[in-house]
């Protein structure tokens, strides 16, 4: 069996320095790294920002987790990464998504539009990842439909934020 190579370096277990910065990622991981804390904890600073910046974003928000999970989804189909797909898929159908719905994420622009498989809001989520992901700036009617389904200006943020926070990922 061959070794991963990675293009960034991944610090292994030997080398972990900074244990408060390990700690706390393991402690938002339930107890393990994953490859992407072991690429950031080659620069303990940023790794640590990083948890806690994206701990908020998974922990602290007042959006439907599965709205956040949904939106998590499609910036990764869209960008193609598979492996945070591979992270987030579960937590998506953990938190009320179903597999009919990740399946149907497969042609995210018509699950856009697909209103028997995704509710009112659940759309808004995606057209506005969409527009966000693919075109950076979004249009008037992407944003209106963002408005008109999270009237909750705090819902608003956070779901761009999200979107944001997921494309820099």
């Amino acid at each position: 069996m061959t070794e991963k190579t990675y293009r960034l370096p991944h610090t292994s277990d030997e080398n972990l320095a900074t244990p408060e910065i390990v700690e706390a990622l393991r402690s938002r991981r339930k107890g393990k790294l994953i490859n992407l804390d072991r690429a950031l904890l080659v620069s303990p600073a940023f790794a640590e920002g990083w948890n806690i910046f994206l701990g908020k974003v998974r922990n602290a928000l007042s959006i439907d987790a599965r709205l956040r999970e949904l939106a998590i989804c499609a910036v990764a189909i869209i960008n193609r990464a598979p492996y945070e797909l591979a992270q987030h898929a579960p937590e998506f159908l953990a938190s009320g998504g179903t597999k009919s719905q990740l399946s149907r994420l497969e042609d995210i622009d018509t699950a856009a539009l697909d209103e028997i498989i995704f509710n009112g809001k659940e759309r808004a989520v995606l057209a506005l990842t969409i527009e966000m992901t693919r075109n950076i700036q979004v249009g008037d009617d992407i944003f209106n439909r963002l408005r008109s389904q999270f009237p909750n200006e705090q819902e608003q943020v956070e779901t761009i934020g999200i979107i944001s926070c997921y494309n820099m990922v």
